[in-house]
């Protein structure tokens, strides 16, 4: 993959700047996502369409259009001169990326019980979505992040680290409450409860935001902070339609619950 990359780009510094042009890109992306989420939910799981004439099954869905932000990383890693990835502060802040990546497309969709089919156009943007995240992040970790030799011991590297992983572990159990709301046999929906769920209703967008922001916060990065920008965006949005949602659905909804923050929003 080098003479690719030397036939694509006539030095490094090229290169870096095509990374850097990406991550601005990306937050562009998110200001104007943010203006279409005030009119429309993104179509895909409770929001598709009935009407869309190709759709893909849940589960297959999932795993194609997540296996590129698994996939690229590993070929970026494994085939290439990466020059950073003897570092100890590059190889953590690849770890936390390659750890949600792997859950998420290796091993969340052979977990998803039923699930509603994935319009056609909404999987093929989460695929090029999906190469696009998964080249920018870690070309620039594994090839141009230069960290300072003590960066891992640095206030922002130990908190962002905190954030990532309380974020993790609040997604991945936020996932598991969802999962198991309905007993075998069941359908339809339930109000879920339990961890974070008792405070607000989108546990699991909380979670993933928070993950990314820590990534962001540890990796200092153009890169990390407009992918953490997006996900805040798109998630934040996708909870307060949830919020709303389950308040028409169910009477019994609690009244005290927020769609995000706790107590707060």
């Amino acid at each position: 993959m080098d003479a690719l990359f030397s036939w694509l780009f006539s030095s490094e510094e090229e290169e870096l700047y095509l990374l850097d042009c990406l991550g601005y890109f990306m937050i562009l992306m998110a200001a104007c996502t943010f203006v279409a989420l005030l009119f429309q939910d993104v179509p895909y799981g409770r929001y598709a369409p009935t009407t869309a004439r190709f759709r893909v099954d849940a589960r297959v869905a999932w795993f194609v259009q997540e296996l590129p932000a698994f996939l690229v990383p590993f070929c970026l890693i494994v085939w290439t001169s990466s020059a950073k990835t003897s570092l100890l502060p590059n190889q953590l802040v690849i770890a936390m990326y390659i750890c949600h990546y792997t859950q998420r497309s290796l091993i969340y969709p052979f977990l998803i019980r039923g699930g509603k089919p994935t319009p056609l156009d909404s999987f093929v943007l989460a695929i090029m979505f999906c190469i696009y995240n998964g080249y920018m992040q870690i070309r620039y970790l594994s090839h141009y992040a230069d960290y300072p030799a003590h960066w891992v011991t640095h206030p922002c590297f130990i908190a962002g680290s905190v954030l990532w992983l309380v974020g993790w572990l609040v997604n991945m159990h936020s996932d598991h409450i969802l999962r198991n709301l309905r007993k075998p046999g069941e359908t339809g929906y339930k109000i879920p409860t339990g961890g974070l769920f008792e405070y607000v209703s989108g546990a699991n967008f909380l979670g993933e935001i928070t993950e990314w922001a820590g990534f962001a916060l540890a990796g200092q990065s153009v890169h990390s902070t407009a992918f953490a920008i997006f996900t805040a965006v798109v998630l934040s949005s996708r909870a307060v339609s949830h919020h709303k949602w389950y308040h028409a659905k169910f009477e019994d909804y609690p009244k005290s619950r927020k769609a995000l923050i706790p107590f707060l929003f």
